[in-house]
C-alpha cells in the first residue's frame, strides 16, 4: 500500500479547506502535514461515528497504543507509517498526538459544554494543538509563532462550531456554551428543533464576534519573519474567515443549512494569499 496516497485520499475526501492550503508546499512538508491531517480525520471519525461511548473509547485507546508504536519506530497503520518521517524531521511531540486524542475522548462522551472555559479546553485539544503541530511542519523561528498557531486553531474550531450548529443539533450535540444560551434567552429546544429566533441570531452574533477576535489576535501575534513559512496557515485563515463572514452576511442560517464556499472560491483565496506572501 502507498501510505502517502492513502493519506492524500483521506484528506481529499473530507472536502476541508485545509486540503487547499497543502497544495503549495514542498513535497516533504506536504506529505507530513497531509499525514497529520489524515490522523486527525481518522480519530475525529471515531468520535463522530461511534454511537456507543465504550466502542469509541476502545478505538481511541487503540490509537493511543498506535502512537506508542509510532514513537517506538513500529507503526502499523498507513497513517502512522506516513507520519514517521515527519515526526523525525520536524520534531513533532508525542504529547501533541495524545492531547488530540484527549479532545476526541471529550467529544465522544460530552455533548454539552457548561461555559466557554470548558469549550475552550476542547477547542484547544482538537484544534489549537493541531495548529501548533502544523506550524512546526510549516517551519518557524520565533516562539510567538507557536502562540499564533494555537490561537488560529481556536478560531478555526469556533468557526466550525458556528457553521455546524444545525448539523450538530441533528446528532443531539450542542457546542454553544450553556450559560451563553441562558444569557441570550435561547432554549435548547430552539436549537434542537431548528427555530430561528431573534434571540438565536443575537447569540450567533456574539459567537461570531468572539471567533473574529481570535482571528485578529492570531494574525497580530504572527511575527513578520515567519509569515512566509506560515503561508499555509494564512491560506486557511483567509478561507475560514471568509466563510465566517459569509455566514454572518446570510443572517446565520446555520440551523437549516450548512454554509460553504465553492472549491473554485477556496482555490482563488488560496492562490491570492500565497502570492501575497
Amino acid at each position: 500500500m502507498d501510505v502517502h496516497r492513502y493519506c492524500e485520499e483521506k484528506a481529499a475526501a473530507s472536502g476541508s479547506s485545509f486540503y487547499y492550503s497543502f497544495r503549495f508546499l514542498p513535497l516533504a512538508r506536504r506529505q507530513a502535514i497531509t499525514a497529520f491531517y489524515a490522523f486527525c480525520r481518522e480519530v475525529d471519525d471515531v468520535a463522530d461515528e461511534c454511537q456507543e461511548p465504550a466502542v469509541a473509547q476502545a478505538k481511541l485507546n487503540w490509537w493511543r497504543d498506535e502512537i506508542d508504536r509510532l514513537y517506538a519506530g513500529q507503526p502499523g497503520h498507513p497513517v502512522t507509517q506516513a507520519l514517521q518521517a515527519g515526526v523525525a524531521a520536524y520534531g513533532l511531540p508525542k504529547e501533541a498526538f495524545l492531547e488530540v486524542l484527549d479532545g476526541m475522548e471529550m467529544d465522544a462522551s460530552q455533548h454539552r459544554y457548561p461555559d466557554f472555559r470548558t469549550l475552550r479546553l476542547y477547542c484547544h485539544r482538537v484544534a489549537g494543538v493541531v495548529g501548533e503541530v502544523a506550524a512546526s511542519i510549516f517551519g518557524y523561528r520565533e516562539h510567538a509563532t507557536h502562540k499564533y498557531a494555537g490561537l488560529l486553531g481556536l478560531a478555526f474550531q469556533l468557526t466550525n462550531i458556528i457553521r455546524d450548529v444545525g448539523e450538530d443539533a441533528r446528532r443531539g450535540r450542542i457546542y454553544l456554551p450553556q450559560d451563553e444560551l441562558a444569557r441570550f434567552g435561547v432554549a435548547e429546544a430552539d436549537i434542537l428543533q431548528g427555530r430561528e429566533t431573534e434571540a438565536f441570531r443575537n447569540l450567533m452574533e456574539f459567537q461570531y464576534r468572539r471567533a473574529d477576535e481570535f482571528y485578529r489576535q492570531a494574525l497580530a501575534t504572527l511575527p513578520a519573519t515567519d509569515r512566509k513559512a506560515q503561508r499555509p496557515g494564512l491560506i486557511m485563515a483567509a478561507i475560514y474567515r471568509t466563510l465566517l463572514d459569509e455566514i454572518r452576511r446570510d443572517g446565520f442560517p446555520v440551523l437549516r443549512c450548512r454554509v460553504s464556499l465553492t472549491p473554485l472560491r477556496k482555490l482563488w483565496l488560496a492562490w491570492r494569499t500565497w502570492v501575497r506572501g
